[in-house]
């Protein structure tokens, strides 16, 4: 994108070259491997392969999902494996640990502005217009939200649009957050959805990597069927790295891994209806055997089904084969002394 088209089109035109950016379908499934049964049998996990490659392991997830460390599907589904070739291979390379560490570096606002260099503001209003995307985010302390970028990127970007380094910014860059949109979470969901989609092997893997951005709601709506809802919850993965320890922490990161903007949604929502076709295609999802369920109800491990009761307490109407004996206790019990079950 070059600052001309900015300036003729303002950030209509920004927007539009982000949403180009979106992935619809994604690419081919599989992470570039066709390792054969002697790699496979020399394959280790990720934990090794990382340890072996001087990783750590959040270097080491992200190397793969930038498609520097080709992986293979390992025994257990969902399971990642590293071939002894690839491993050698990286080794073997000129600077290695160090040329492969910096390849996924990552820094946040004022390193990266740092880095181009410009101002931590000019970097944020870039950011927020789209020009930049993060690869990644988490919460501090204060549950607010901290978005990483690939120093990689920042540099190649610095070279490729010196013009938006210095001077002055287009107007509808100049006028401040509240002109627009800030993009970073619809880009980073395009980002994380496409490196998903180029792990994920089968279709319905696929296809429930393209549900995470809905809400419960929205894919009880979009997914009529409740196994095959149940189907795309069991495989759906994880967008955000991490598990938050409050509500408050959780509420943020479900607003950021959903989709919010109605072009957004529509594209998405095309996406999962080209996915679950190819998914029907190839095998229905399973099923017990017996009527199905009324339209909208949903087995278990349906996320857009009813929360399952408190754990260690029955469900109302279940087995009271504990109440002959609370009875028992409660009449025996001095007048005035309270009962708690």
């Amino acid at each position: 994108m070059s600052v001309g088209d900015v300036r003729s089109g303002g950030l209509s035109g920004v927007r539009s070259g982000v949403r180009s950016q979106s992935p619809a379908v994604g690419p081919a499934p599989g992470t570039g491997v066709g390792a054969g049964a002697g790699d496979r049998a020399q394959a280790v996990g990720v934990t090794r392969a990382a340890r072996e490659l001087c990783l750590k392991r959040g270097e080491f997830e992200l190397a793969a999902q930038l498609g520097h460390i080709r992986t293979t599907s390992g025994a257990t589904p969902g399971r990642r494996q590293v071939t002894r070739r690839e491993i050698d291979r990286l080794r073997a390379a000129e600077g290695f640990p160090a040329t492969l560490r910096e390849r996924v570096r990552t820094v946040g606002t004022a390193e990266g502005a740092a880095l181009m260099p410009v101002s931590p503001g000019r970097f944020a209003r870039l950011a927020r217009a789209g020009f930049i995307t993060p690869v990644r985010f988490y919460l501090n302390r204060y549950r607010a939200v901290v978005w990483l970028y690939l120093a990689d990127e920042l540099r190649a970007f610095a070279d490729r649009e010196p013009e938006l380094l210095t001077g002055r910014l287009p107007r509808a860059l100049c006028a401040g957050p509240a002109a627009g949109d800030d993009l970073r979470p619809r880009n980073w969901r395009g980002r994380r959805i496409g490196h998903l989609l180029h792990e994920s092997e089968g279709p319905w893997e696929r296809a429930a990597v393209v549900s995470c951005v809905f809400d419960p709601a929205q894919l009880a709506e979009l997914v009529r069927d409740p196994y095959e809802r149940a189907q795309l919850n069991r495989l759906r993965p994880d967008l955000a790295h991490g598990y938050p320890e409050s509500e408050a922490a959780l509420a943020t990161v479900r607003r950021l891994v959903t989709a919010d903007q109605p072009d957004e949604i529509r594209w998405h929502r095309a996406s999962l209806h080209t996915l679950l076709a190819e998914a029907r295609r190839a095998h229905p999802a399973p099923r017990p055997q017996g009527p199905d369920p009324e339209e909208g109800s949903a087995p278990d491990g349906d996320g857009a089904g009813p929360l399952p009761a408190r754990a260690g307490r029955p469900p109302r109407g279940g087995d009271r084969r504990g109440l002959l004996p609370r009875l028992r206790i409660r009449k025996g019990r001095r007048p005035g002394t309270a009962f708690r079950p």
